[in-house]
C-alpha cells in the first residue's frame, strides 16, 4: 500500500489549514497514495494550547470534519488528521484523530488519552483526556492501522495494546514540542515502537518552529523507509506487507511475551 505523510506548519487560521490539507491530498492522490496521514492539531495549532482551542472545537459532524470528508472524497484518498473536538466539559475539548475513507465516510476517531502535562506545558488545562475503552484501529487494503497521538508515544503499553489488537501500522500523529534532545527522542521512540511490536511505525509531526518536524516511516526491523526534515513537506512511501510477515517470523514476540 502506498501511504503519504503530510508534514504541516498548521496555524490558527482553520481555513488556511484546510486549504493546505487539500493541497496535500491532491498531491498524495497524484502520487498514487491510498492514505494521507497528517499531524496532531492539523486543523488548528499554536505554540501552546490555550483557551482558544476550546473555542475552535467542533463536533465530528461539524464544518471542519465535513470538509475533511469532502477533501478525502474529491481526491479519492483516505485521510487521517488531528482535529479539536467539542468536549463534555465546558472549558475543555478533546484532542482527536479522525480517519476518513476515500469516499469521505468517517471510519474511526481517537481521543488522545495521555495529555502533555510536561516540559512546562499543561495540555490538560484546556484538553480533557479521552476514555480508554480499548485501542482504536481501522482497516484499509488488508492492513490494520492503529491510532495514537504525540505523548502517547512515551507509553509503550499503548503501542503494545494496538499491536495486540492486530495493528500492522502504528500511526503516530504528533506536534512534538521542541527542546534539548527532543528530536532524537522522537526518532528513537518511533523506531523503538516499530521494533518492539514488529509493526511499521509512521510518525507524522508538525513542522518547526512550533514542533520538531522529522516525520518518518520505520519498518518492523527499525530501518528508515523514508524521512523528512524540519519544514512542511510531503513524503510518499510503499508499505510492504511481506516485511511484516518476515519480521514476525524471525521475532515472534507476540506469542513469546510472558508478561
Amino acid at each position: 500500500m502506498r501511504i503519504a505523510v503530510g508534514q504541516m506548519d498548521s496555524g490558527h487560521d482553520v481555513d488556511a489549514n484546510l486549504r493546505s490539507i487539500e493541497d496535500l491530498a491532491a498531491r498524495a492522490s497524484q502520487d498514487g497514495a491510498g492514505l494521507l496521514v497528517l499531524p496532531e492539531y492539523a486543523t488548528y495549532e499554536k505554540k501552546a494550547v490555550d483557551a482558544s482551542f476550546v473555542e475552535a472545537a467542533e463536533a465530528l459532524d461539524g464544518p471542519v470534519c465535513t470538509e475533511l470528508g469532502r477533501i478525502a472524497a474529491v481526491h479519492s484518498v483516505a485521510l487521517v488528521a488531528g482535529v479539536i473536538e467539542t468536549g463534555t466539559q465546558p472549558d475543555r475539548a478533546f484532542n482527536t484523530l479522525v480517519a476518513f475513507t476515500d469516499t469521505g465516510e468517517l471510519l474511526a476517531s481517537y481521543r488522545k488519552i495521555h495529555l502533555f502535562d510536561a516540559q512546562g506545558h499543561a495540555e490538560s488545562d484546556h484538553i480533557q483526556p479521552g476514555p480508554t475503552p480499548g485501542p482504536t484501529v481501522f482497516e484499509l487494503d488488508d492492513l490494520r492501522f492503529g491510532l495514537q497521538t504525540c505523548y502517547d508515544l512515551r507509553f509503550p503499553e499503548h503501542s503494545r495494546a494496538l499491536a495486540d489488537a492486530g495493528t500492522d501500522v502504528l500511526l503516530i500523529c504528533a506536534s512534538w514540542v521542541p527542546g534539548p534532545g527532543k528530536t532524537r527522542q522522537w526518532e528513537v521512540l518511533t523506531a523503538a515502537r516499530a521494533i518492539e511490536t514488529c509493526s511499521f511505525a509512521l510518525g507524522v509531526c508538525q513542522s518547526a518552529p512550533v514542533s520538531v518536524g522529522h516525520s518518518s516511516v520505520i519498518d518492523p526491523f527499525g530501518s528508515v523507509v523514508g524521512a523528512l526534515g524540519t519544514g512542511p513537506e510531503l513524503l510518499v512511501v510503499d508499505i510492504d506487507p511481506d516485511q511484516l510477515a518476515l519480521a514476525r517470523r524471525h521475532f515472534p514476540v507476540a506469542t513469546q511475551r510472558r508478561l
